[in-house]
């Protein structure tokens, strides 16, 4: 009877102890989810917030299992070859778990699955360094938005501001931030104050596997990506 490449020991080297292990047991823990759910999807992600992540992989706990974390870790689980992947063809998705990527293992239908996830997106406060996707002005005169209080913040946040009788009064107009350019992060400060949000957390589908067929859903993937062993 052949030896089950399950239980093939995995070398995980040039890592402390407590490091190893931890990444041993995530390897466990995928190849257990290969056995118990038939198709595997990679997926990407833009503007990873961990909260609604959280809730996502929640919402599909009873019949989905997430998996993020190391690329390499993912793709020693899946198998980086045809010599070593647990089930035929798992090469081919290994070989596509790179950037921002995780691992969706479920047995529900791909139609429900490609649905859930095109249709998701959850708007988020930009963080420093984000292209802004519109220009933000504020004009000259009363900020009656905020607070006397926040006067010496915003002139901390580089805004030409001043209390004139209790009220904040910015003193000439002032840019916050452009599009397309990198937020600073006084402009993401502000932003958040304003209650402006400029990031858009998504997940994208790259490729699905089962048994029966493996599908690349990302136009522009070389052929060479997935063919080769």
């Amino acid at each position: 009877m052949p030896k089950s490449k399950r239980n093939r020991p995995v070398t995980l080297s040039k890592t402390k102890k407590k490091g190893r292990e931890h990444k041993e047991n995530i390897v466990n823990s995928i190849r257990e989810a290969i056995e118990k759910y038939d198709s595997v999807y990679v997926f990407t992600f833009e503007n990873m917030r961990n909260l609604k992540f959280k809730e996502f992989r929640e919402k599909l706990k009873s019949s989905c299992r997430f998996f993020l974390g190391s690329n390499k870790v993912m793709q020693v689980a899946l198998g980086r070859s045809v010599a070593d992947e647990l089930r035929p063809g798992l090469h081919k998705i290994s070989k596509l778990v790179r950037g921002d990527s995780g691992l969706c293992f479920t047995n529900l239908p791909k139609e429900e699955v490609q649905r859930l996830f095109n249709e998701y997106e959850e708007y988020d406060f930009a963080r420093t360094g984000t292209l802004a996707t519109e220009k933000v002005e504020l004009k000259e005169g009363p900020l009656d938005q905020f607070t006397h209080e926040m006067e010496p913040f915003l002139r901390k946040q580089n805004m030409p501001v001043r209390l004139n009788k209790g009220v904040i009064e910015l003193l000439s107009d002032c840019v916050v931030c452009e599009e397309g350019q990198p937020l600073s992060p006084e402009s993401a400060r502000i932003l958040r104050l304003l209650g402006i949000k400029m990031a858009t957390f998504r997940l994208h589908l790259t490729c699905r596997w089962s048994s029966e067929e493996f599908e690349v859903y990302q136009e522009g993937l070389e052929d060479s990506d997935v063919e080769s062993s």
